[in-house]
């Protein structure tokens, strides 16, 4: 048996060639107790069905080995972009996500905040949030978590502040989570790595958008310095946030029972599975840490409705 943790750490793993066929071995050979993976082209519009039958494995293999799966929608997607066409298509690539999310059973679909593009556009931007937002999230559908960006470009949400007025368009609307990816916070200016950084920011999410809200991690360390709104994630403890700003990130309160995935560098399982060691070690108290590989599994909770 494997051994149960109240934060599951995962990984993003490959969809091409085959959802199951790409994506589990990738599971299995970084030792990853949660999924997220992409259902569409992430740099492209293009929208597949995807295969009955590797949708099928997929959904039998997360059952046995017993492990959440999440959908990441395509990166291009931007609900405040002034340019028509964007938007709708941004929409449709949500609603397709979350279709194709519901098919193979994943818990619910990220997608990045977006961006107002042009000064004085944030009003209408948030606006238009809101009306493709509402009837996905009213929809009989996985919840949506919202990620906040790295910054700049006129973002909607880069900094964990942001999320309030991204919240209150659409009516704190129960089934819209949030998504922390700790190289995006640490890009937008929130300083993680100063002791007691992260779990000051983490204090602040939760004061800003509510106990539970919190419903997946992306943990990638960083290439560059805070506040450089550049995301560029680097292996666990190998850049500029360093191993004690996730040691706090995985002892706050407000991650417990949340799925952690890693998104960081990898040639094949390889970066993933030295990570998810890495992090499985500093999820232990400080005395009982030490450099053995763990392999776990849990039932993670769902999003709560606030």
């Amino acid at each position: 048996m494997r051994r149960v943790l109240t934060r599951p750490l995962g990984a993003h793993a490959p969809a091409a060639g085959g959802l199951a066929k790409a994506a589990l071995p990738h599971v299995d050979g970084s030792a990853a107790a949660a999924v997220q993976v992409f259902v569409s082209n992430p740099r492209g519009w293009a929208l597949s069905d995807g295969d009955p039958k590797q949708d099928d494995a997929f959904v039998e293999g997360c059952a046995q080995r017993e492990i959440p799966a999440y959908v990441h929608a395509s990166l291009l997607v931007n609900l405040g972009s002034p340019t028509a066409a964007t938007v709708e298509r941004s929409g449709a690539t949500l609603d397709h996500a979350l279709r194709r999310a519901h098919r193979i059973g994943a818990r619910a679909v990220v997608f990045h905040a977006g961006s107002a593009v042009d000064d004085g556009y944030t009003a209408t931007a948030l606006r238009q949030v809101r009306e493709v937002l509402l009837p996905l999230l009213d929809a009989d559908l996985p919840p949506l978590l919202v990620e906040p960006s790295a910054g700049g470009g006129r973002s909607l949400a880069a900094r964990v502040e942001d999320l309030r007025p991204y919240l209150e368009a659409v009516d704190w609307h129960p089934k819209l989570g949030v998504c922390f990816d700790t190289c995006h916070i640490w890009a937008a200016g929130h300083d993680l790595a100063t002791p007691g950084g992260m779990a000051a920011t983490l204090d602040l999410l939760v004061a800003t958008v509510g106990p539970g809200r919190l419903a997946l991690v992306h943990a990638n360390d960083s290439r560059d310095t805070c506040g450089s709104l550049r995301d560029r994630h680097e292996t666990i403890g190998a850049g500029s946030l360093g191993e004690a700003a996730f040691a706090e990130l995985l002892s706050h309160s407000s991650t417990e029972g949340v799925p952690v995935i890693v998104e960081t560098p990898t040639t094949g399982f390889a970066g993933h599975a030295a990570d998810i060691a890495t992090l499985t070690r500093l999820a232990k108290p400080s005395h009982q840490r030490g450099r053995a590989r763990v392999t776990a599994v849990t039932r993670p909770r769902g999003l709560r409705r606030t």
